[in-house]
Formats: structure tokens, C-alpha cells, sequence
């Protein structure tokens, strides 16, 4: 405590005190505590208000949301988005088919829910984002807050990006045909000839290097901003900043409609999807078990990495919104709700997927067939199916044995086809849209597409943006709407990297480097503050206080053991992986029409090194200085809360020894108090407060509270 401070003056006065903290709330035994609010630092609500959406702990001005629905439709737009479309479907596919949900489901138990339930549980109790919460609950380890702070503004920077590649598909889709259905004619004299790109390529993959990303050779090479880009960036942001900028009010409107509709569109892709031909195909493809993958290490490690990013975990944006809740709400029911239906979201983007891909298989299987001179010219195709051309390929193959290779055949194999699936945009821009092109009616199907895309994206930059704003409104008490609007005008201009014509290597190199280590190394210090420095029996019993029921002790154990240690084998592989990988990206070479891998020039590999260190910079810096003692911890105040007769008391700062913290809330028969036994707030002759309290033990309050009538300059 400062040495100016009034209680310090106090101590070495020789004034007497006539009454203590303790005297005065032994004498305030008819309070009724559920409708008193201990306010310190701000106005007392007006009389007739409502407490419900007050914040316990003494924040009178603090924002809740309108309904439980409001509050787990948030969630589940920040943790549904554009990776469980166009990333989980990838992955099963490339581990093992339908044996790939086996080890995720078994993940998804052991770390996901534990640690999605673990982030829910803090930020409902205490009330605050992400740096406030982890300067509470270990101020040494304060860093987690801006560490997952400046994770969330390096995904957003970049995320925004692919909402605004989503929005300009969405306005080119109001035309028949698709601009992206037909490769464009390019005139050389008198004579009209197919762009050679396009033609070694294919229309849709023409339409996103050159026509939408209009993209360089290189990475080193920006050729100045992508006009097109820009606007649609700019566009992004500015929905972004309008659906944040009152907080949840606003946000949480939203919600009702961007959450919502992207599962109408999957629903009604499925129903259309599986009336393809072909449909059938893909999905016993994507779902035919591989068993053998599940002993491989890389199928396991690519599992933990997904659950761990579909939850969202460290970004901040579950902590924002779990803040704004009652302190009785039921976050182990959330927790396990919220799972669950990103687990069936991911599946059932899955089987859209998949579905749409075997319908594109087969006609690039039977048009593999036609185009080979393998077929006489007077063959009706209309009679000839897939299993025949597979015969008479065998036929020719064994005849032909010694000079077949010669012959230049394709075997034009559905199963070839199917793997050929690709991840993140290529599968979004490229893949799914060229499928679309064959639906009827194919402009109505990509508006609905690229607008669903939009929605998720959005979910999730809203959940991006509030772990952001709500832990620097709720640290630093500035105005939320100007900081937001602030933050978007910034984050345009920081975007304007990803819009230039080297702009989609930026997004690459962003979406390696700057959130998978980090938010890694984040998480596993958010389970060891909460389960080995502030003790995991004593945060069960905290629970327990709060929800009214005791959680299974199947958490204690995923707390205090197997989620570290999953954690920590996680950081390991993600680091080996890292180091035998070479650091690259695919550059799109235009002569060949096809994408060549290109190693990062010196000066992007120190960026991608500062990507990583940048974000975990915090971390340490703000160990060494607390340790040291050359910042505060940043909490210098007393917070009363009252819940079902028990109180959360934060002492910190009173005395440099002193580190007993308090996150949840305790019964004061069970808490010890934060005061140092030594400390005396009477003076000479008085009873000191431990004594006051074992004097009355019918008092309901324990020592060292304040009044909701007290000054904050008395602290």
C-alpha cells in the first residue's frame, strides 16, 4: 500500500479510532446482504433498481446479458466458425476417416470441456476479461491476460481479411452464370483464345489467384493494395465495429441471427447435398474408417490442436462473455452444452462437405473418362459407366504391360478424386465453389454459401473483439465506444498488409505462427494458476459455493494431472513440429498455373520469430517485474461480493509478503481472512478485529470488509 495512503497515516497516528471495519459491521446484523451492494469506487444504484444486473462485486455499471439463450448463442458463434467448416473436414479425411472422431471425442472429454468449463467458471465469478482475471487469480502470471489480449488482435487482423474475401464471393454471386463457372476468353488478333491460366488451371482457381486476390509471384513482391480487397476489408471491419460497439447489447443481438442461420444453410446444403449423384459416394468415403491412423502420433496431435481451437480456448473471448453472467448461472451445464454442439456442428459441416465433394468426384471422374482416347469416338458415353472404363483400363494394363506408362492413361479413380481435398481457403474458394457451379440454380446456393461464411466469421470476430475490449475497458476504465471504434480504425490500417497482391502469404505466415504456440503456452499457465498455485480442491470448493452442487471429481483430477500433462506433450510436438518443418508457403507461380512451395526470404523468418515472441513477451515481463516488485499487480482495492451467504474478498497490495488471493467465493467460516494477523486498523486500547470477530460470533460478516458507504480514498 502506498506510504500516503490515509489507512498507513492511520497506523502510525497517534489518533484514536473510534470505530473499526469490524466494529461496524458487527453492528449492521439486520442487513439484508441480498439486496445491499458493496460498492467501492463508483455510485450506488439507484433505489428500486434491480441488483440481478449488478455486478457482484461492486460494479454497479456493468452489462448483463438479456437471456441464457443471448449468452449461449454468443458462445457458440465464437467457438463455431470458419475452422469447423473448412478445417475439421480436411483433417478427418486426412487422419483416417470416421476412426479420426474417435481420438478427437476422447480429447474433446479430457482437455476440451474441462478447460472450456475451467475459463467459464473464472471469468463468471470475478467478473472481469481476461487480464483481470489472471491478475486476481496470480498476479505473477498477470501476462496470461495480455498474452491472450495480443493473440486475439494478431487472429483478428487477419480473420477480418477472410470475412472480406467471403463478402466480395457473396455480391459476385448475383450473376448467371458465376463468373467463376467459365474460364475467360482472352483476344490475340482476330481470334479469341482461353486464358492460358485459366486453362492449365481451372475457372474457379483462376478466379481466386487473378481475379480476387490478383496475387504475386511472391512474398517478397507486394505489388501495392488489391483495390478490390481493400474495399471488402474496410466493409468487414465496419460490420464488425457496428455489431460491437455497445458491447453485448449490441453484440448480443446479433448473435440471434449469426449464430442461427449458418445451421439453415448447413441443414438445407445437406438436404440438397445428399440428392446429388454421387453424395453417397463422398460420404461413405470421409466416414470409412482408417483404424490404423488412430496409433499414429500426428492423428492425436492434429486432434488436440482442433478441439483445442474450436473451443476457442485462450483467446480471451469466453472469459468476455462468461463475465457478463449471474454469478449462479450454471456454467458446468454451458460448458458441456457448448461442446457438444460444436462437436455435432463439426460433423455436420462435415457431411456437407463431403457430400457436395463426392457430387464434384464423380463428374470430374466421368470427365476424366471422356477425355481420354481410351473411349472410341463412337462409343455413346450416355451407356458407359465409371466401373466399365475401370474394366477396360485393367484390360489394356495387363495387355499392354511392358510400354502401359507410355500410353499416358489416367485410371480415373473415384477414390483419387476424393482425396484431393483440400483445407482452409482452397476448399472454401475453390473446391466447394467449382461444386456449386454444377448445382440448378447455383447463384442462390453461393449467396447462401459465402453468406454463411460471413456469419461464422462474424461469431467469431465478436468474440475475438470483446477479448479485446472488455479486459482493457475493464483495466484501464475507458469508454468502450470510442476504444472500439479506435481499435477498428487501427486494425483496418494493420490489415491493409493482407489486401496487397502478397497479401494471401501474410494470411498464411499469421495463421502459422502468431496463435498456435502461444495460445498453447497460455492455456497450460491458465490450468496451473487455477489447479497447482490457487489449489484445485480449493477451486472445487469455490465451485461447489457457487453453483450450488459439487462438480465431479472427474475435473479434479483432468485439472490438477492429465490436462497439464496433455498440454505439455501438445507444446512439445507443436515445437518439434515447428523445427523439422521448413518455414514456407505455397507461392502461385503463373506460368505453370499451380502453386510451388518457396522458403520465407531472412526478413520474413524474423517476422514469423517475432510473431511468437511478441506474444508471449508479456509473460515474463510481467513475472520479473511483480517478482521484483517493480509494478503493482494492478488490483490495489478491496472487492466485497455477496452470493448465497458467501463473499469473495481481493486483498492485494497491502503488504509485499502478502499473496493470499481470492477468486471465488469462500463461506468466512471456511476463509481465512486476507488481513496480516500484525496489522492494526484501531487505536491504542481498542480491540483489534480478530478479536471483535471471535466476540461476536452471530455476526455474519467476517473482518477487513468495507461498508458500501465508504469513500474509496479511505482504502
Amino acid at each position: 500500500m502506498p506510504k500516503n495512503s490515509k489507512v498507513t497515516q492511520r497506523e502510525h497516528s497517534n489518533e484514536h479510532v473510534t470505530e473499526s471495519v469490524a466494529d461496524l459491521l458487527a453492528h449492521e446484523e439486520p442487513l439484508d446482504y441480498k439486496s445491499s451492494v458493496l460498492n467501492v469506487g463508483s455510485a450506488a444504484p439507484p433505489k428500486g433498481k434491480p441488483t440481478d444486473d449488478v455486478l457482484e462485486s461492486g460494479e454497479a455499471a456493468r452489462p448483463a446479458w438479456n437471456s441464457k439463450l443471448q449468452y449461449i448463442l454468443a458462445q457458440v458463434g465464437f467457438s463455431v466458425g470458419l475452422g469447423n467448416v473448412w478445417r475439421f473436414p480436411y483433417l478427418c479425411q486426412k487422419n483416417g476417416g470416421g476412426a479420426y472422431l474417435v481420438p478427437y471425442f476422447i480429447l474433446l472429454i479430457i482437455i476440451g470441456i474441462p478447460l472450456f468449463f475451467l475459463e467459464l467458471a473464472v471469468g463468471q465469478r470475478i467478473r472481469r476479461g481476461s487480464i483481470g482475471v489472471w491478475n486476481y487469480v496470480c498476479p505473477r502470471l498477470g501476462g496470461i491476460g495480455f498474452s491472450s489480449l495480443i493473440v486475439c488482435g494478431f487472429v483478428g487482423l487477419y480473420y477480418n481479411v477472410i470475412i472480406g474475401w467471403s463478402i466480395f464471393y457473396f455480391f459476385q454471386s448475383f450473376q448467371y452464370p458465376l463468373p467463376w463457372s467459365e474460364c475467360p476468353l482472352k483476344r490475340n488478333g482476330s481470334h479469341a483464345i482461353v486464358e492460358p491460366e485459366c486453362e492449365k488451371s481451372s475457372a474457379t482457381t483462376y478466379f481466386w489467384y487473378r481475379e480476387t486476390l490478383n496475387i504475386s509471384s511472391s512474398i517478397s513482391d507486394s505489388g501495392g493494395l488489391n483495390w478490390k480487397m481493400t474495399l471488402s476489408l474496410l466493409a468487414a471491419w465496419c460490420i464488425v465495429c457496428l455489431a460491437v460497439i455497445k458491447g453485448i447489447q449490441s453484440s448480443g443481438k446479433v448473435m440471434y441471427f449469426s449464430s442461427l442461420f449458418p445451421y439453415v444453410v448447413l441443414i438445407c446444403f445437406l438436404v440438397r447435398g445428399l440428392l446429388l449423384r454421387g453424395a453417397i459416394d463422398g460420404i461413405a468415403h470421409m466416414f470409412t474408417p482408417k483404424l490404423e491412423k488412430m496409433l499414429e502420433p500426428q492423428v492425436w496431435r492434429e486432434a488436440a490442436t482442433q478441439v483445442f481451437f474450436a473451443l476457442g480456448l485462450g483467446f480471451g473471448g469466453v472469459i468476455a462473455f462468461s463475465s457478463y453472467n449471474k454469478q449462479d448461472n450454471n456454467c458446468h451445464f454451458d460448458a458441456t452444452l457448448v461442446s457438444i454442439i460444436n462437436f455435432i456442428t463439426s460433423v455436420l459441416a462435415t457431411l456437407v462437405v463431403f457430400a457436395v465433394l463426392g457430387f464434384k468426384a464423380n463428374i470430374m471422374n466421368e470427365k476424366c473418362v471422356v477425355d481420354h482416347d481410351l473411349i472410341p469416338p463412337h462409343v455413346n458415353f450416355s451407356h458407359l459407366t465409371t466401373s466399365d472404363y475401370a474394366e477396360m483400363y485393367g484390360v489394356i494394363k495387363t495387355v499392354r504391360e511392358d510400354n502401359f506408362a507410355e500410353l499416358g492413361l489416367d485410371a480415373c479413380q473415384l477414390e483419387d478424386e476424393l482425396n484431393k481435398v483440400m483445407q482452409g481457403t482452397g476448399l472454401a474458394f475453390i473446391a466447394f465453389t467449382e461444386a456449386m457451379t454444377h448445382f440448378p440454380a447455383s447463384p442462390f446456393w453461393s449467396v447462401m454459401f459465402f453468406f454463411m461464411l460471413i456469419n461464422l466469421g462474424l461469431g467469431s470476430m465478436i468474440g475475438t473483439m470483446e477479448g479485446i475490449t472488455t479486459p482493457i475497458v475493464d483495466t484501464f476504465k475507458v469508454r468502450k465506444e470510442i476504444f472500439t471504434v479506435c481499435c477498428c480504425i487501427v486494425a483496418f490500417l494493420m490489415g491493409l498488409l493482407f489486401v496487397q497482391h502478397s497479401g494471401n502469404y501474410f494470411v498464411t505466415m499469421f495463421d502459422d505462427y502468431s496463435a498456435g504456440l502461444p495460445l498453447t503456452i497460455v492455456v497450460i499457465l491458465e490450468n496451473i494458476s487455477v489447479a497447482w498455485i490457487y489449489g484445485t480442491k480449493r477451486f472445487m470448493q469455490d465451485l461447489t459455493d457457487m453453483l450450488g452442487f459439487r462438480p465431479y471429481y472427474f475435473y479434479f483430477y483432468m485439472w490438477k494431472y492429465v490436462s497439464p500433462l496433455c498440454l505439455s506433450v501438445l507444446i512439445v510436438a507443436t515445437i518439434i513440429e515447428m523445427a523439422i518443418s521448413p518455414p514456407g508457403y505455397n507461392a502461385w507461380v503463373q506460368e505453370l498455373a499451380s502453386e510451388r512451395f518457396q522458403s520465407y526470404p531472412p526478413w520474413a523468418l524474423a517476422m514469423c520469430f517475432a510473431l511468437i515472441v511478441v506474444a508471449m513477451l508479456p509473460l515474463p515481463i510481467v513475472f520479473i517485474g511483480r517478482q521484483f516488485h517493480l509494478v503493482s499487480d494492478g488490483s490495489n482495492k478491496l472487492s466485497v461480493s455477496y452470493k448465497k451467504g458467501c463473499m469473495m474478498k481481493d486483498m492485494s497490495n497491502l503488504e509485499d509478503n502478502d499473496e493470499t488471493r481470492f477468486i471465488l467465493s469462500k463461506n468466512p467460516s471456511e476463509a481465512p481472512s486476507p488481513m496480516p494477523t500484525h496489522r492494526s486498523y484501531l487505536g491504542p486500547g481498542s480491540t483489534s478485529p480478530l478479536e471483535t470477530t471471535n466476540a461476536a460470533p452471530n455476526s455474519r460478516y467476517g473482518t477487513g470488509y468495507l461498508m458500501a458507504t465508504t469513500p474509496e480514498s479511505e482504502l
